[in-house]
């Protein structure tokens, strides 16, 4: 291994983004968060690193596997890599913002780093862009936030989007009504879809966890055969508000295409509530995910009711096209600084000579598609 070909070499999961999708990159983040200004979400900034115990507090702890550590060299404390920005949206809302009023709506975006990549997401590092809407319980509230995921989506550029409808809460809600374990083999049952697994591992109640894997697909017909299940206590009143999520969002975006799978739990680890995940058709992984959680602090209590979505833009950008063709302009070595300024304030994007040369050559090897020639922009040939 030569030494350049060394220093090039990075860890699994690591890359380089190079022009031009680099700059590609930016574009679709600032239209995401434009869209996610135009609905009044401000923009917040938290610290890739935090002490360990701030930043794996409450909810968080479900992601302690997947957060790198290191040690503080001046408090001498542990400290974390972020990764997931929510719950530290959901601390500076509940800490730095704690006077602001209700409800609090706030965007972020920035890189994440994990120990390991998923089988549907190798990277290890990846950009998050995301909101949060805080101290809003209401249904409504849910609904806005699978409405403005799908609109910044759109925004982006992609054109057909799908959002399928969870809850997290459910199952563990009826086992605990019941009295069953709610792991082992019938979460395993649960998770791989094999109804004849899930009949047995759940003995005399199979008919009704049964029935929750019938309730999945279309929106509309599995939340009837959701509801004519017959669920009580907690567990109905989860299936009830997926109805009315479901229903809202429908009826204010009848063009986003609605799937609901009741027993789905992965990705939701610290999620109270409905919780969705977003996708396009033809595009490997999850264009992003959300739903409801609870924003605590570090005080024991039991936090603010919030809802949000992260949207992921490794996958995002495999969903559009690449990066359009720019036109550049080449200024021969001698153009007066005041015409360039000119020209860029036209819209050009100008590269300047720095010595003499045969600027025509200059300007194919730099990759410009025009020249400045007796003052004006021509086309290369």
């Amino acid at each position: 291994m030569t030494g350049e070909t060394s220093q090039a070499l990075l860890p699994a999961g690591l890359t380089d983004v190079l022009p031009p999708e680099a700059g590609h990159s930016a574009e679709v983040v600032n239209r995401l968060l434009s869209c996610f200004a135009a609905h009044g979400y401000e923009r917040v900034k938290p610290p890739f690193i935090e002490f360990e115990d701030q930043l794996l507090h409450g909810s968080a702890a479900a992601l302690a596997r997947e957060t790198f550590r290191l040690m503080d060299p001046v408090s001498q404390r542990m400290m974390g890599l972020r990764a997931d920005i929510t719950m530290q949206v959901a601390r500076i809302a509940i800490t730095r913002l704690d006077k602001s009023a209700r409800p609090l709506r706030l965007a972020y975006a920035g890189d994440v780093f994990r120990v390991r990549g998923a089988q549907l997401r190798p990277e290890r590092q990846f950009m998050q862009i995301g909101f949060e809407l805080i101290g809003a319980p209401s249904a409504a509230a849910d609904a806005e936030a699978i409405l403005l995921a799908s609109e910044a989506l759109r925004a982006a550029g992609v054109p057909t989007i799908s959002a399928d409808l969870n809850l997290p809460t459910l199952v563990p809600a009826l086992c605990q009504s019941l009295g069953i374990d709610e792991g082992g083999a019938l979460r395993d049952a649960l998770d791989r879809k094999d109804a004849a697994a899930v009949a047995a591992a759940a003995g005399v109640h199979g008919p009704l966890f049964s029935g929750l894997l019938a309730a999945s697909g279309e929106a509309g017909k599995a939340v009837e055969a959701l509801q004519a299940i017959g669920l009580v206590d907690e567990a109905r009143a989860d299936a009830e508000r997926l109805a009315e999520v479901s229903a809202r969002v429908a009826a204010a975006d009848p063009d986003l295409k609605l799937t609901v799978d009741p027993t789905e739990h992965r990705g939701f680890e610290y999620h109270t509530g409905v919780g969705f995940t977003l996708f396009a058709p033809r595009v490997r992984g999850e264009l992003g995910s959300g739903g409801r959680y609870r924003a605590a602090a570090g005080d024991g209590g039991d936090g603010e009711p919030a809802t949000g979505a992260t949207l992921y833009l490794e996958t995002i950008l495999r969903a559009l096209p690449g990066p359009a063709p720019v036109e550049r302009l080449y200024l021969p070595f001698g153009t007066p600084a005041t015409m360039g300024r000119a020209l860029r304030d036209a819209g050009w994007i100008t590269l300047a000579g720095l010595d003499e040369a045969d600027a025509s050559a200059e300007a194919a090897r730099l990759g410009c598609t025009h020249i400045l020639r007796d003052g004006k922009p021509v086309a290369l040939s």
